[in-house]
């Protein structure tokens, strides 16, 4: 059967020699690129398009036309590959259209060299884009999927290819238009537009043939595949990570085609989201029989990219929120357009004066509010089977998970101990979303933190139905601040991370107890406005200092007996028990203090510091705001959804975070 995909939604591939083939009624560009793990292109010699039409395992189209024929072979695109994307442009010259929104909605289907079709998508909603990423394939837990993307660009394909982290892409896009304009000067008038409510997917082409390689290459020359960009998420690849592409100038001949795609050799990761960026590193043994076609593989934990366990393990987490990220996105678009089509078809019908009263106009109400249950119904279905795969992934990973990534219930933490050296990241929570309950995605973080953290004590909500007054929402703050710090103890080795606490007036002493008993706090917690001052003032003389020998390059000429550990102050009941001075010193730690290892966490309600007016604004916007409740605050900047956010609180009754503290103390006791 047939897969008429909707924006955002994927389906498996069975096959791995494919053919793409697109209509647009109107003659496009179609060009292709190859995409590492995180959807970056590494350079020029990634891209296929009509000046060089091919690369390994793929061939696109010399010349700009209404129909198109990509031939693709999975098995032979390189190793570092792990997407392809689909590109359709619309080919410069005067007089033609200037954008999607002025022609027919383009088609593309994937299909089996017999011609058989697995999955179609018609690519509506565009505007003024005048290039579009129509589709990509990805590799998903060693098996291939396609998935329908129309993200469109009103830029253009320069725009396109920026996105997609081309440092060239300009001279591209630049070459792609000379190629296609000397097609057009070399070709004959195209034949009249065929009616655009024809079976497109099946006309016949009029671009490139393909046919056997005496070196028995399945394509007349080698070919290449199409990447794709931004979040890709999807585990379709541990989305958000990759290496610096190299620099190159673009060519339109031919013969640059023939570069096999190289992975830059490795330097400094990032893993900021979207573009996670590291070089490939040899895949991880397989650990599970390959599925049978057209089935998914078994789940298996760490089977994402990754020079460890734990950054394996890191990857997917990001996957799997990638991937829930793009199926949901896919189940409410298809809402949406149910409900549109849906009061598109009653409007006509009332419309009609003949067809307001009487059984007709109620026989058409009725079939339209049936057309609409049955496009939900199969979105739903979609929905459900990504959420069981993802499901099933969930419930192999989580167990897996180190401490760091861990939740507090994890068995993990009974057999704690005090590591030897940092983790990349922490989890500080998880997220989920309405439709997905109740799978959790872990919220990680990579360390050491970029922002500080701010603990939004204010805003009361509830807890299970039941309403939280303030004087709760403060407790719970402090209990979750708590938490949070004491799983930073936990996860940096014992002489690595000093903590400070400032609580002037005494209000989270029942709440810091587990951290003030255990011993710790380089501190007891500082109380009233001397308190405050004195290790502002203290920690403020660090940055500086710190600031000035690195700026200096003198790291070496540090005090002798200088802490270098990483250093944490956790502020309650912000501002009382802060005058202007202590407010500015406050809001200098937040701005330069992370840079020299110097991190801030705010237990706070913003509406006690109204007083400062837009003072203060700068300080909240840069840090993270978390919730001691459940809350649909945080949103993904890929598709926009409202994720609901769960503090990592510890479980009712459990003894697990003061056994964690006893033997991170114990470890520094040792240590000294």
């Amino acid at each position: 059967m047939v897969a008429e995909l909707v924006r955002g939604q994927n389906h498996p591939l069975s096959e791995v020699r494919l053919e793409i083939r697109v209509s647009a009624g109107r003659p496009v560009v179609a060009a292709a690129t190859l995409g590492d793990e995180s959807g970056r292109i590494h350079g020029v010699e990634w891209v296929a398009h009509p000046g060089v039409p091919t690369l390994p395992g793929l061939e696109v189209s010399r010349q700009a036309a209404a129909d198109h024929r990509l031939a693709v072979d999975l098995d032979a695109v390189p190793a570092a590959v792990h997407r392809v994307d689909v590109l359709l442009a619309l080919p410069p010259g005067a007089g033609g259209p200037v954008s999607f929104g002025s022609i027919a909605a383009p088609f593309v289907a994937v299909t089996g060299l017999d011609g058989a079709e697995v999955a179609s998508y018609t690519i509506t909603g565009l505007d003024a884009e005048s290039a579009v990423v129509a589709l990509e394939l990805y590799r998903r837990q060693g098996a291939w999927k396609v998935r329908a993307v129309g993200q469109g660009y009103a830029g253009g394909l320069a725009e396109l290819l920026t996105d997609q982290g081309l440092p060239q892409a300009h001279g591209v896009a630049a070459a792609i238009d000379e190629a296609v304009a000397r097609g057009l000067a070399r070709s004959v008038p195209a034949p009249p537009a065929r009616p655009a409510d024809g079976d497109r997917s099946r006309q016949t082409a009029t671009t490139s043939t393909l046919g056997p390689d005496p070196s028995g290459s399945p394509y007349v020359a080698q070919q290449g595949a199409p990447q794709p960009g931004g979040p890709q998420h999807g585990h379709s690849g541990a989305g958000p990570y990759t290496a610096q592409s190299p620099q190159g100038s673009p060519s339109a001949e031919p013969d640059a085609a023939q570069q096999t795609p190289t992975v830059p050799p490795g330097g400094p990761i990032d893993y900021s989201h979207p573009r996670r960026r590291t070089a490939p590193p040899p895949p991880p043994p397989p650990s599970a029989p390959p599925p049978p076609p057209g089935q998914p593989a078994r789940p298996v934990a760490g089977d994402a990219t990754g020079w460890s366990m734990d950054e394996r393990l890191y990857n997917q987490v990001w996957g799997m929120f990638e991937d829930l990220a793009r199926t949901t996105a896919a189940y409410r678009s298809a809402v949406d357009f149910a409900d549109t089509r849906m009061e598109k078809e009653l409007d006509q019908v009332l419309s009609d004066p003949r067809s307001r009263i009487g059984g007709q106009g109620d026989a058409a109400r009725e079939a339209a509010q049936s057309r609409r249950a049955q496009l939900v119904d199969q979105a739903r279905e979609a929905l459900e089977r990504d959420l069981v795969q993802l499901g099933a992934e969930a419930d192999v990973v989580e167990p897996a998970l180190p401490a760091a990534f861990a939740r507090w219930d994890n068995p993990v933490w009974h057999a704690y101990r005090t590591p030897m050296e940092m983790p990349m990241a922490l989890r500080l929570g998880d997220l989920h979303l309405p439709e997905s309950d109740p799978l959790r995605i872990p919220m990680l973080v990579r360390l050491p933190l970029e922002r500080g953290l701010w603990i939004d004590s204010g805003r009361p909500g509830s807890v299970d139905g039941a309403f939280v007054d303030p004087h709760e929402m403060r407790r719970l703050a402090m209990e979750s601040a708590v938490a949070h710090v004491a799983r930073l103890l936990a996860v940096h080795p014992a002489d690595e991370f000093t903590v400070h606490v400032v609580d002037p007036a005494g209000s989270g002493a029942r709440e810091l107890t587990p951290l003030v008993q255990s011993g710790v706090l380089a501190a007891p917690p500082a109380a009233g406005a001397a308190g405050v001052s004195a290790v502002l003032g203290q920690l403020t003389e660090r940055v500086d200092l710190l600031h000035m020998a690195v700026r200096g390059g003198a790291a070496d000429s540090l005090p002798p007996g200088f802490d270098t550990s990483q250093q944490l102050l956790v502020v309650n009941d912000f501002p009382h028990g802060f005058d202007d001075r202590a407010v500015t010193q406050l809001r200098y730690l937040a701005d330069e203090g992370p840079a020299v290892g110097v991190h801030l966490m705010m237990v706070a309600d913003r509406e006690d510091a109204g007083g400062y007016g837009p003072l203060l604004d700068p300080l909240w916007r840069g840090l993270l705001r978390l919730t001691p409740v459940a809350e649909d605050h945080l949103a993904d900047p890929w598709v926009g959804h409202a994720w609901t956010y769960e503090p990592p609180l510890v479980p009712p009754g459990s003894q697990v975070l003061r056994q964690v503290l006893a033997e991170v103390a114990k470890a520094r006791i040792t240590y000294t």
